[in-house]
C-alpha cells in the first residue's frame, strides 16, 4: 500500500486490545495489526461511567508508535447513546426489524451529542495528513462533526452491520440527516454489495444522487464519495494455530467426551434476536421429530454469551431460548442423552477453536447479519483431513464468499431439517471438497487484507481531494 506519511487514527466504540491473547475479535485483530505496522491512535469509549462523561480527562496508553486514547461517558449518555438510539433504534432497523425498533427524540439528541463530543475531544489530537477510520453504527455523525471541528484530512467509515433498504430506513425520523452525515466521509465501506446498493439507492431516491461505476456516488451538487463493499475477514492463520493450542485441545477433548461418540452440532452467537437462534432450535426439534433415527445420535451445543441484557428484547429472548431448550429436552431426552445444551458464559477464542474442531456441524443461521465471522472461524479451525460441515444462512454476508456451505433460509424449518440431515450424513470426500474450497477463501481474504484494501482506497488521491471542505454548510449542517 502506498502511504502518504500520515498516522492511522481509528475510532470505534470500544478500543483494543493491541495484542491478541485469544480474546480479541476479528475487528480488533485486523485493526491492531494495521496500527502496529503504521503507527497511530485508537480512540473510543473507556468502558467507564463517570460524572464528567465525555468531558472527562483523556486516558492514554502508549505502546510503541501506537496510542490508545479513551474517554468516559455519563450514565445518561450511555442510556441515550448506546442503549437508546444505537441499540433500540439503529440496530433493529438496520437488521430489518422495524417491528421492534423504537424512535424517540431524546435518544436521537443524545446520540448526536455524543458523536459531537467525541469529535471535539479527538480533533485536537489530529494532524492534517492523518487517515481517520471510523467504525460502525455508533458513529454515523462523527465524520461530519470532525469536519465542523476543522479536520480537513481523509475520512473513512466502515459499517460492520447490514444497511437496510431505503423503504425501511426512511422510517427513521432522522434518516436524511444520518445519510447526509455519512456523505461527509471520503470512503464508505460495507460488508456486502447488497448493503452498498441499499445505501446508494437511498442516496439516489431521496437526494437525487447518481451511482457511478458501481462504487461511487455523485451528489446533486457534483461531489463524489466512494462507496464500496469490503468484506471483512479473520486472522485465519492465527485462528488455525489456536485450534492446535493446549487450551483448544482440552476443550475439543471435553466436547468429544460429553458427546460419547455422537455427532456434535454447535452454534456460537451473542444472545441477539438477529442471530436466528430460536429458529435454529425449532429446526433441531423438527429434525428429532421427523427423523427418529437421529434421536440419541446427535447433540446440540449452543454457546450464547449474554448481550445487552439490560434491554427488554434481549431478556425476553433468553427466556424464550431457555424455555425452548427445556421443552426439547423434556420431549426427547433419555437417561443417558440430553439433546440440547445452552451455555450463556463466554469462552476464549482458543477454547472456541477447540469446540469448533470437535463439532461435526456448525449452524450459522442469522436472520440478518453483516458478515458473521463465526462461519470463517469454524472453517479455519477444522481438521482438513476430517472436516465438519457449515450450515449457513442466506442472509449472512459470509454467504457470498462461502457458497460451498449448506445455504439455508433460517425462516424455513423444513430447510433447516434438510440441511441438518444432509450435513450429518455427508460422506468424507464431499466434506473435504467443500471445506477445501471455503478454506482457500478464508485464508485468502483475511483481516489483514481487509485493512490493507480499505486503507489503500482511503489513502489514494481522489476526486474529493480537489473539492472544498465547506460543502456541509450547503446541507444545512453549519452556521
Amino acid at each position: 500500500m502506498a502511504e502518504r506519511g500520515g498516522r492511522l487514527v481509528v475510532v470505534s466504540n470500544r478500543v483494543g486490545p493491541l495484542s491478541d491473547e485469544g480474546k480479541a475479535g476479528g475487528l480488533a485483530v485486523g485493526l491492531a495489526d494495521a496500527l502496529r505496522r503504521r503507527g497511530g491512535l485508537w480512540f473510543g469509549w473507556s468502558g467507564e461511567v463517570s460524572e464528567a462523561g465525555t468531558g472527562s480527562e483523556l486516558k492514554r496508553e502508549d505502546h510503541g508508535d501506537t496510542s490508545l486514547v479513551t474517554i468516559d461517558m455519563t450514565k445518561e449518555e450511555i442510556e441515550g447513546f448506546y442503549f437508546g438510539y444505537a441499540n433500540r433504534s439503529l440496530w433493529p432497523l438496520l437488521h430489518y426489524r422495524l417491528d421492534i425498533a423504537s424512535f424517540d427524540r431524546e435518544s436521537d439528541r443524545t446520540y448526536r451529542e455524543v458523536n459531537r463530543r467525541f469529535a471535539e475531544r479527538l480533533a485536537p489530537l489530529l494532524s492534517p495528513d492523518d487517515l481517520v477510520w471510523v467504525h460502525d453504527y455508533h458513529f454515523f455523525y462523527l465524520g461530519s462533526e470532525l469536519r465542523r471541528a476543522g479536520f480537513d484530512g481523509r475520512l473513512g467509515y466502515f459499517l460492520h452491520i447490514p444497511f437496510c433498504p431505503p423503504e425501511m430506513l426512511t422510517a427513521l425520523p432522522a434518516s436524511h440527516d444520518l445519510v447526509r452525515a455519512m456523505l461527509d466521509y471520503d470512503v464508505i465501506g460495507f460488508q456486502t454489495e447488497g448493503d452498498r446498493r441499499n445505501f446508494v439507492a437511498f442516496c439516489t431516491q431521496e437526494f437525487g444522487a447518481e451511482d457511478i461505476d458501481g462504487d461511487r456516488v455523485r451528489t446533486s451538487d457534483g461531489r463524489i464519495v466512494r462507496a464500496s463493499a469490503f468484506p471483512i475477514g479473520i486472522d485465519a492463520e492465527g485462528f488455525a494455530e489456536f485450534a492446535q493450542s493446549d487450551e483448544a485441545r482440552e476443550h475439543e477433548t471435553m466436547v468429544r467426551d460429553i458427546s460419547h461418540g455422537r455427532h456434535q452440532i454447535v452454534g456460537v452467537d451473542r444472545m441477539d434476536y438477529s442471530k436466528g437462534i430460536v429458529e435454529r432450535f425449532r429446526g433441531f426439534e423438527q429434525l428429532l421429530e421427523d427423523e427418529p433415527a437421529f434421536r440419541g445420535q446427535v447433540q446440540f451445543l449452543q454457546v450464547a454469551p449474554l448481550s445487552r441484557s439490560e434491554l427488554e428484547a434481549y431478556a425476553d429472548l433468553r427466556t424464550e431460548l431457555e424455555g425452548l431448550a427445556g421443552n426439547i429436552n423434556g420431549r426427547f431426552a433419555t437417561l443417558d442423552w440430553t439433546p440440547i445444551q445452552v451455555m450463556v458464559n463466554g469462552f476464549t477464542r482458543r477454547a472456541l477453536a477447540g469446540i469448533y474442531r470437535a463439532a461435526r456441524v456448525c449452524m450459522v443461521t442469522p436472520l440478518r447479519d453483516g458478515m458473521n465471522l463465526v462461519a470463517k472461524e469454524y472453517v479455519a479451525a477444522q481438521d482438513p483431513a476430517d472436516p465438519g460441515v457449515l450450515i449457513l444462512s442466506r442472509f449472512a454476508g459470509a454467504r457470498a464468499e462461502m457458497p460451498e456451505a449448506l445455504i439455508v433460509n433460517p425462516y424455513s424449518t423444513d430447510d433447516l431439517v434438510r440441511a441438518l440431515k444432509k450435513a450429518l450424513e455427508m460422506p468424507l470426500e464431499e466434506r473435504r471438497e467443500r471445506h477445501e474450497a471455503m478454506r482457500a477463501r478464508v485464508f485468502g481474504n483475511t483481516a489483514h487484507n481487509w485493512c490493507e484494501t480499505f486503507l489503500a482506497v482511503l489513502d489514494a488521491p481522489a476526486e474529493r481531494d480537489l473539492q472544498p471542505r465547506s460543502w456541509w454548510h450547503r446541507w444545512g449542517f453549519g452556521g
